[in-house]
């Protein structure tokens, strides 16, 4: 994306690097994250107003350690080195980092020494604040013309800064919410050193994007992957914006829908003046499925098949050359690794699901956006409240609630334990309050006793969690009373299950998909 004012974010494989992107954006200033090898002929094109370096798991002296060139220094830019991105700063400019004798993790005070800069505004000692840290190294010996302007109990550099060049750095991690000063560092850095301007909102996205869309397409045709869920009918009406009739819209029902889900949403979709291609692909995914119980096979499977699909699509509409998908960020950092060395969780079906090679170029618009941001594009573009609140819905289906192998009658299973799910959350004004709620079928059988005869009968699990982002989530503590109605309607009204259990774990450690 082009912006006048634009921070790059470069990422040496921090699980929070997408917090610092959020943090910038809520200040109005546009950002993105490139992984950190990026060449310094890229960062050039970029032309970006400040650059941040983000956190990372390695140590600077590790011999695969991920580095920059030290050319990026000498660009004359803003600069802020976060955690790793502060020690390697360090370590390149020709300072000392080493183990620390006590590691910081956790909470912890700092003491500002300088109070103007990124500290602009701050109380100075002996106030403390309190920080969030994550670190083993530290910084020894400062490099020539940087000074210490911040420390803690065990870290006499906690924050740096060059005294001539707008070099910065801190130990800890301004981005995540322990940090009680955080978002006042990242506003003055962006502010006061970059010299930003909030700028940066919805509305500017939809322009810049639907101008993006509309060069790069040009007279050609664009199939889209729509499924109805806020992500990929906001993507159809970017695109839509920028090239009208010359999109192709294709809902595909693949047989791992929700109850009524292909009728709800081709109702849906009426409302917004697209051209729907309805594709009944539902024999077709359940045979390649068949026998298939582990989830990344399942997604592999699930992306490899829709792929195939839209390319036979855009073959029977002629001259397609491009195909469109609802990708957000938290889909591209849990399936791939290429915005650094951050850890693979799982393949998305529309991410690491795609295959290798593919007969369509990708469009993308939402890849670097959180689901909140997506949903204000939504009101950009006018789409109603009920399209916009529809909880998220996994591209894969219920095949990867479906634990284990995914049968017609497993499936019928969880579709009615599903609706009764959704239909309670919304009864009770729930469904508002949380960011998903759905069923989960184990792949297990439990005994119980109806109507004083012994079963042996299928486990439903109840997922609900609160959220702003899927990047981290909560269990939902929804009232006893609610869950007593979801449990006995489950099993009163669901035949082949006899027992109802609720998912207390939050992300991470788990994920909020059980597959």
């Amino acid at each position: 994306m082009s912006t006048k004012e634009k921070i790059l974010v470069l990422d040496f494989g921090s699980q929070t690097t997408q917090l610092i992107a959020r943090r910038v954006r809520e200040e109005k200033v546009y950002c993105e994250i490139h992984p950190f090898n990026v060449s310094i002929d890229q960062i050039k094109a970029m032309a970006p107003t400040g650059i941040i370096l983000s956190g990372g798991p390695a140590s600077v002296y590790d011999p695969e350690a991920p580095s920059i060139s030290p050319e990026v220094f000498e660009l004359g830019l803003p600069m802020l080195g976060i955690c790793y991105g502060m020690q390697l700063t360090c370590h390149l400019l020709g300072g000392l980092v080493e183990r620390c004798a006590h590691r910081e993790y956790g909470p912890a005070k700092l003491t500002i020494d300088e109070v103007n800069d990124i500290f602009y505004g701050l109380a100075p000692p002996p106030v403390t604040h309190q920080v969030w840290m994550s670190h083993g190294d530290r910084i020894e010996k400062l490099p020539s013309g940087f000074k210490a302007i911040a420390h803690s109990e065990t870290c006499p550099v906690a924050a740096m800064r060059h005294e001539s060049l707008p070099i910065y750095g801190v130990q800890f991690h301004p981005e995540v919410a322990h940090t009680e000063i955080g978002a006042d560092i990242i506003s003055n850095f962006l502010f006061r050193i970059c010299g930003c301007s909030p700028s940066w909102d919805m509305r500017s996205f939809v322009e810049i994007t639907t101008r993006q869309i509309k060069e790069k397409v040009g007279d050609g045709r664009v199939v889209c992957a729509l499924s109805g869920g806020v992500d990929s009918t906001v993507t159809a009406l970017l695109i839509n914006r920028a090239i009208g009739r010359n999109l192709i819209c294709v809902f595909v029902n693949n047989g791992l829908l929700r109850k009524n889900e292909a009728e709800t949403v081709l109702a849906f979709l009426e409302q917004l003046d697209l051209n729907v291609q309805y594709v009944d692909a539902s024999r077709r995914f359940l045979e390649r499925l068949k026998g298939v119980d582990d989830p990344e096979k399942k997604r592999k499977i699930i992306g490899e098949e829709f792929i195939h699909i839209f390319e036979e699509e855009a073959k029977r509409a002629g001259k397609v050359h491009f195909l469109a998908q609802g990708t957000l960020y938290p889909d591209v950092i849990e399936s791939v690794s290429f915005k650094g060395p951050s850890a693979v969780i799982k393949s998305h079906h529309n991410v690491g699901g795609l295959p290798e090679v593919m007969k369509l170029e990708l469009i993308e618009p939402l890849r670097e956006l959180f689901k909140d941001e997506v949903r204000k594009v939504a009101r950009e573009l006018g789409m109603p409240d009920e399209l916009i609140n529809r909880h998220p819905f996994p591209g894969p289906g219920l095949a990867i609630r479906v634990l284990g192998a995914v049968t017609e009658e497993r499936l019928d299973i969880l579709r009615e334990a599903d609706a009764i799910v959704l239909e309670e959350m919304k009864a009770s004004g729930w469904y508002q309050k949380v960011w998903q709620a759905f069923a989960v079928l184990l792949p297990i059988h439990t005994v119980g006793v109806m109507g004083d005869e012994r079963t042996y009968d299928n486990v439903v699990a109840i997922r609900c969690v609160e959220s702003l982002d899927a990047m981290t989530a909560d269990w939902a503590r929804l009232p006893y009373d609610l869950m007593a109605r979801l449990s006995n309607r489950i099993i009163n009204e669901v035949r082949g299950v006899n027992r109802v259990c609720y998912d207390i774990s939050p992300k991470p450690p788990a994920t909020i998909e059980w597959e």
